[in-house]
């Protein structure tokens, strides 16, 4: 971990969904303004570990602080980013990103202003009135940035926000997501599915075994900041790509084979 304060600590979270373990004593901590990504295989426990820090779901034991806090619920103290940008089609991208002050009763001119700022962070300036059919998917991600920076969080969480998009924009959306971390440095929580985006994006990567989920090893991505694309072809940034990819490919193969028996 970084030498930043401790923001999010997690104590031995364990989940299950009936007779069904999902996630087994995991424990983690996580320095403020720190950039974390979770890979492993389909079904170890990825998503719901980031749904029970957004306050999404309860975990069976163990506990989540924040600050010190126990998290018991969701807050605006969390912003979400899911997979899918779920914008209001009848809204137009303002009146989008507003949602999080709006029901936080604190939607003034103010916050308007904070708004706007945000779409100018996010590269949507001069794209207020428009409506969501009238963008691109990577756009639309974009609005869904704003909106969960909307609210400030202490934390951002990531669902793999990215995997609907092409190769093209994914690999745009990752550098525009550094960009915009670097202004702010917001503590990340990010959940992919690819290796190599992991790598890029962050300072440590939790690397999650087979059902039940469990942080099998920890990986400091001890990469140069700012980080061009082109530092994905370096023997360096392979080399990390091709450990993590080694610790996680006899569970993929695993998942995979369960999946289509």
């Amino acid at each position: 971990m970084t030498d930043a304060p401790v923001k999010l600590s997690v104590d031995k979270l364990t989940k299950q969904f009936g007779s069904l373990e999902v996630l087994r004593s995991i424990s983690a901590e996580i320095g403020r303004g720190e950039f974390v990504s979770i890979v492993g295989p389909s079904g170890c426990g990825k998503t719901t570990f980031l749904r029970i820090v957004g306050g999404l779901e309860k975990a069976n034991s163990g506990e989540v602080r924040l600050d010190g806090r126990v998290l018991d619920g969701p807050g605006s103290d969390r912003g979400f980013v899911f997979q899918q940008d779920n914008l209001l089609p009848w809204r137009n991208i303002l009146a989008n990103t507003e949602i999080g002050p709006e029901i936080g009763g604190y939607r003034n001119a103010e916050q308007r202003s904070k708004t706007m700022k945000l779409l100018k962070l996010v590269g949507l300036a001069g794209f207020e009135n428009y409506y969501p059919r009238q963008l691109s998917g990577g756009m639309r991600q974009r609005v869904n940035l704003a909106r969960a920076l909307a609210v400030d969080p202490d934390l951002l969480l990531m669902d793999e926000p990215f995997s609907a998009l092409d190769a093209q924009t994914r690999e745009i959306m990752q550098t525009e997501l550094l960009r915009i971390w670097e202004e702010g440095r917001k503590t990340v929580l990010f959940v992919t599915h690819q290796i190599d985006e992991a790598v890029y994006l962050s300072d440590r990567v939790f690397v999650f075994a087979r059902r039940p989920g469990r942080i099998n090893e920890i990986v400091n991505i001890d990469l140069p900041r700012p980080r061009p694309l082109s530092m994905k072809r370096t023997p360096e940034f392979v080399a990390y790509v091709d450990h993590i990819w080694k610790l996680i490919e006899d569970d993929v193969r695993a998942s995979v084979l369960e999946e289509h028996a």
